[in-house]
């Protein structure tokens, strides 16, 4: 008789944060855990989320949208969270917890068939501080993003002038890793990033619960998460070309 497979491949979605917090435990020779500890581990586990901001690019975390600009404007704001602030308008609108800009282009004709983008360039502080006129009208094609605590400023040069209100700056952006809320919450990641995220909490717990673990956790946390960050990778085509081979050459 053949075997039967569940035909489901939601276990990333269903798995809640109490489930995480007592896989780490068990990892560490821990069961029951108690009020206090699952309090303590959603910290360290919102801690390590937020570490992971350091780690690169999180690929599952890259959305777009479509700024609109407005003349005489240079400065666009969007916040961490709605109640720091309003942040500014655009397609979609209501985006908050944007961590950075990766790419942008000048955009016309943003739902027309005739759409066309033109690239705009990423700037550091020292160059948008050379501009000497940064309110000088006219086609954006440089940006400068600004990372504050609580909001990312984007700063476009030269300012959109009257014929260029009418666009849009799309770009793609990072957002910030959801923190984790409540226990019966799923996490906001894809399924490869399952295991690192368990071993990467174990890790964690056990620098307060079991320290003659640690070295243990952190190397095996270390090395699922490096794997996880390959595999996150956005891979282009890939074209294998023969080699010949010529005897006698």
């Amino acid at each position: 008789m053949a075997n039967t497979t569940s035909g489901t491949t939601t276990f990333d979605k269903t798995f809640s944060i109490d489930e995480i917090i007592e896989e780490a435990f068990e990892r560490l020779g821990q069961q029951d855990v108690t009020g206090y500890q699952l309090k303590t581990s959603r910290r360290s586990l919102n801690i390590m989320l937020q570490e992971w901001g350091n780690r690169g690019i999180h690929y599952w975390e890259i959305a777009e949208l479509d700024l609109d600009l407005v003349q005489g404007q240079s400065e666009y704001k969007f916040f961490r969270a709605s109640s720091d602030g309003t942040s500014a308008t655009s397609n979609p609108n209501g985006i908050y917890g944007m961590s950075d800009v990766l790419e942008a282009q000048l955009r016309n004709n943003r739902t027309a068939t005739n759409q066309s983008d033109s690239p705009m360039t990423k700037v550091d502080r020292s160059t948008y501080a050379a501009f000497s006129n940064k309110l000088s009208q006219g086609t954006p094609n440089q940006y400068w993003v600004q990372r504050f605590i609580d909001h990312v400023s984007i700063n476009v040069y030269p300012t959109p002038d009257a014929s260029n209100a009418s666009k849009d700056m799309h770009f793609y952006y990072i957002k910030r890793i959801q923190d984790v809320g409540d226990y019966t919450n799923a996490t906001d990641m894809p399924f490869r990033f399952v295991p690192c995220m368990v071993s990467g909490l174990a890790y964690y717990l056990s620098m307060k619960y079991a320290p003659q673990m640690t070295q243990q956790m952190k190397l095996l946390y270390e090395d699922e998460l490096a794997r996880a960050l390959q595999e996150d990778g956005s891979a282009s085509s890939t074209f294998i070309t023969p080699k010949a081979y010529y005897p006698g050459t």
